[in-house]
């Protein structure tokens, strides 16, 4: 108790307080005024002091989104509508697309070359033994005399009689050929033809391709013809010194002869493909061909052989265990060497070794047709920028809009002066 504080009686109400106003501030300095505080959203911890922390990473309920590439630099795949991708191929494509083909379309691929390999194999087999048998026939019931005339004579009847089946398989490859051309052609475009289909596709085609073979075939045939004819020549006129000289001429010309093959054959590889796809002639696909094989020589001789290489292994794993149980059954069928059941065991494997040959090369024919036709694609990807055209075509199918083929060759227009 001080003297400052009056007395007051028990219970009497307790003075209020007066209030106390707050000092004015001066005129001349204003308050600025505070700014409000938003509150913190719903969801985000509380913080003692402060606003709240800042977040990092997506918002809840987001998707997750990680490094896209393609989002970032705007790049898509090529597209891929049926056997290859729409762009240049790598080595693994070429060679997984050119065995593809068979899977992709069995029916007009592996049966039909089946039937066209068999066919000509059987007719082979028959035009042969008709011609051996009746020039053996013919030399037994000869006289003494005549036995010399008679045989050179049949040996000219069946090399003459051989050539039969010779010009016979050459057609029968020319059209099986272009049937693979235009099954790759059009399997890149994501179509699956028919049989009938191919063969009208390829119509107007199948004489020019099967000249094209019998005019290779006839350029070959003679220019080894007339070599062995000049050998032969200085051999028989030329003495022991001719002789020396016929043998090095013929190793020359023998490995001149590979060297310039392997040349020209990968340089025109590509004209039966020009000339079924791009409907050239025989002379317009020869320089067609020549121009795009210029500085793609090795890549195309190497695909090629390798290829070559791979069905050859494969050819040799089928018939090698077909070997050993034929021989082994032999051994096993007939252990007491009786004449009867070891011809009955030779005809069977006979048999069976001529199915396998002709199943191999119905797969080699279609597998090496396939391989010079993308092969002939991706050069001109490379080259000409068929891709484009082809996903342009694809594109413009899709949507209806009637567009010409992708494969064929775009005249320039005329300029006028």
């Amino acid at each position: 108790m001080t003297d400052n504080s009056p007395w007051q009686a028990p219970g009497a109400p307790q003075p209020q307080p007066e209030p106390t106003t707050p000092p004015v501030p001066p005129a001349s300095s204003p308050v600025p005024p505070v700014p409000p505080i938003a509150p913190p959203p719903a969801g985000a911890p509380a913080t003692p002091f402060g606003p709240p922390a800042p977040q990092f990473g997506a918002p809840a309920g987001a998707p997750a989104t990680g490094p896209n590439p393609a989002a970032s630099t705007g790049w898509t795949p090529p597209p891929k509508p049926g056997l290859i991708p729409l762009r240049p191929l790598t080595l693994g494509t070429l060679l997984g697309a050119s065995f593809q083909v068979l899977r992709r379309n069995p029916r007009p691929m592996f049966g039909f070359s089946l039937l066209l390999t068999g066919a000509v194999f059987l007719l082979t087999l028959f035009v042969l033994g008709f011609f051996t048998f009746w020039g053996i026939s013919r030399v037994t019931a000869a006289t003494g005399e005549d036995a010399d005339a008679i045989a050179a004579g049949g040996v000219a009847a069946a090399l003459l009689g051989s050539l039969i089946p010779i010009a016979l398989s050459i057609a029968v490859l020319a059209i099986l050929q272009g049937v693979v051309v235009l099954e790759v052609a059009r399997g890149t475009l994501g179509e699956k033809l028919p049989l009938r289909g191919l063969l009208r596709a390829a119509k107007g085609r199948i004489w020019a391709l099967i000249g094209w073979s019998l005019l290779a075939t006839l350029v070959v045939t003679v220019a080894a013809t007339l070599v062995v004819l000049l050998i032969v020549l200085i051999a028989t006129l030329g003495g022991s010194a001719g002789i020396a000289v016929a043998v090095l001429l013929g190793v020359l010309s023998s490995l001149g002869a590979v060297v310039l093959w392997a040349w020209l054959w990968t340089r025109l590889c590509l004209v039966p493909i020009a000339i079924v796809i791009e409907r050239l002639s025989i002379r317009s696909a020869i320089r067609r061909s020549w121009s795009l094989t210029t500085g793609y020589f090795w890549k195309t001789l190497g695909i090629q052989l390798l290829v070559a290489v791979i069905i050859s292994a494969v050819s040799n794993i089928v018939s090698l265990p077909l070997t050993l149980v034929v021989g082994l059954a032999g051994g096993l069928v007939n252990p007491q060497a009786d004449e009867g059941v070891a011809i009955a065991v030779v005809v069977v494997a006979y048999i069976l070794s001529i199915l396998v040959s002709v199943a191999i090369g119905a797969v080699s024919a279609v597998v090496q047709s396939a391989t010079t036709a993308l092969i002939y694609i991706d050069i001109r990807m490379r080259k000409e920028g068929l891709d484009l055209e082809l996903a342009r075509f694809v594109e413009a199918r899709q949507a209806g809009v009637p567009v010409p083929d992708p494969y064929l060759l775009r005249q320039a227009a005329p300029t006028t002066a």
